[in-house]
C-alpha cells in the first residue's frame, strides 16, 4: 500500500528545485549586471524555454503530489495499475528536465516528448482507476 508515497516526496523535492530555478530567473531578470540584455530576449529562444521548464517543472511536481494522494486512496485498484500510474508520473518529470537539457546541454527533445506522454498516460490511467474504484465502493 506504499505506492504513491515516493511520488509525494519526489514531487515536493522537484517543486523546491524548480522554485529555486525561478528565483534564479528573477535574479537574472532584475538584479544581474547584464539584466537589460536578459530582459530584451526574455520572450524568445532559451529564455522562453527556461520559463517553460520552470512552469512545467512545478506543474508536474504538483501532478505527482496529486497522483500520490489519489493512489493512496485507491485501495481496491490492482497493485500493478497503481504502480504503473506512479512510475508514469515520475517518468513525466522527464519533460521539464528535458527542456532544461535542450536549453543548457543541447540534448534531443526526445526526453520532452517521453515525459509529456508519460504524464498524460499517468493522469489518464489514474482517472480510469479512480472511476473503477468509486464504482466498486
Amino acid at each position: 500500500m506504499k505506492t504513491g508515497r515516493f511520488n509525494a516526496g519526489v514531487g515536493l523535492i522537484v517543486m523546491a528545485l524548480f522554485m529555486l530555478y525561478g528565483f534564479l530567473m528573477i535574479y537574472l531578470r532584475d538584479f544581474a549586471p547584464d539584466r537589460e540584455a536578459w530582459v530584451a530576449s526574455y520572450s524568445v529562444g532559451k529564455h522562453f524555454e527556461a520559463r517553460l521548464a520552470h512552469v512545467h517543472g512545478n506543474l508536474f511536481a504538483l501532478l505527482n503530489l496529486a497522483l500520490a494522494f489519489v493512489l493512496v486512496r485507491l485501495t481496491s485498484a490492482s497493485d500493478r495499475g497503481r504502480t504503473a500510474v506512479a512510475a508514469l508520473g515520475l517518468a513525466g518529470l522527464l519533460m521539464p528536465a528535458g527542456i532544461l537539457g535542450e536549453v543548457y546541454l543541447g540534448l534531443s527533445p526526445l526526453f520532452v516528448l517521453i515525459g509529456a506522454v508519460a504524464m498524460t498516460a499517468s493522469v489518464f490511467l489514474a482517472g480510469v482507476l479512480s472511476l473503477r474504484h468509486w464504482r466498486e465502493a
